[in-house]
């Protein structure tokens, strides 16, 4: 591979600033909020309540890339503005996903981090235009993307001068259909090994399964990776995407004290692996 720009060239780890919020310093971070922003009592009282409850950054969907063209694609710029006050209402930075070098500038002024999602993680245009801006992204994994093909899709941003990145492993298709995905968790140490970047998890669309979710999250946990990323919901069964793996605020509150005590026990381990 021909990294450039995102090689490890030592043992220190690069670090990514979002506001107040640090990836990669060695804690372990959760971003988390609906898969899509359905409304603003439902984006404001998610936000709230995942701040209160420990997460570092809301998550939300304006653009939403979904497999069938007639599943609800999102509330556009109408969801950005919605999450935008959510973030401000909460004191909480968010990231939300770009779909089309076309919007780039559109959703810069809503957002504190791009997210480029699974199905553009090869859209090297929108890749470029993106690594001319200086906000933070988070890139996902494809869901047919190889180890390096992730690698080399994080050095196109770098290599237009942006290497505020932030990897996030979300699972990839195989021939297994029990779970939405197959959790890739050994790609968390590789990509440790071979990049300065910090890596993050998504366990919600990494399994598709609600009650999968704390698990893989302690397991990311475990691995060494930066953080997680989780979907949130104050009413899951009525989610307009991927209800099944949304936790309820109840679960997203069992979850982060979960992962609290966890990091006690595991803070020697992950020395080791960070």
């Amino acid at each position: 591979m021909d990294i450039r720009h995102i090689a490890k060239e030592n043992a220190e780890q690069f670090s990514v600033k979002i506001n107040d919020v640090i990836v990669g310093n060695g804690d372990f971070i959760i971003i988390a909020g609906p898969c899509s922003v359905e409304g603003s009592e439902m984006i404001i009282s998610t936000a709230q309540h995942v701040k209160e409850k420990g997460a570092a950054m809301l998550r939300g969907g304006a653009f939403k890339p979904r497999t069938s063209p007639y599943s609800f694609q999102g509330l556009k710029e109408e969801g950005l503005d919605l999450l935008k006050t959510a973030s401000q209402k909460a004191h909480i930075p968010v990231v939300s996903e770009v779909m089309d070098p076309r919007d780039v500038e559109v959703v810069y002024d809503y957002i504190d981090m791009f997210q480029i999602g699974s199905r553009n993680m090869q859209n090297f245009a929108l890749l470029k235009e993106v690594g001319k801006t200086n906000k933070p992204i988070l890139l996902k994994r494809g869901m047919a993307a190889t180890i390096e093909d992730f690698v080399m899709a994080a050095e196109y941003i770098a290599a237009e001068g942006n290497d505020r990145i932030v990897l996030c492993e979300r699972g990839i298709r195989t021939f297994e259909n029990l779970t939405r995905n197959t959790l890739d968790l050994a790609a968390v140490p590789i990509l440790k090994k071979l990049c300065k970047l910090p890596v993050i998890v998504d366990p919600s669309h990494g399994t598709g399964i609600r009650e999968l979710v704390l698990p893989m999250s302690l397991a990311a946990l475990a691995v060494g990776a930066d953080g997680i990323m989780v979907e949130v919901h104050p009413e899951p069964a009525c989610a307009l995407s991927d209800a099944d793996q949304s936790l309820s605020f109840d679960d997203f509150e069992a979850l982060s004290k979960r992962i609290n005590q966890t990091k006690e026990h595991f803070a020697d381990i992950r020395k080791g692996l960070l």
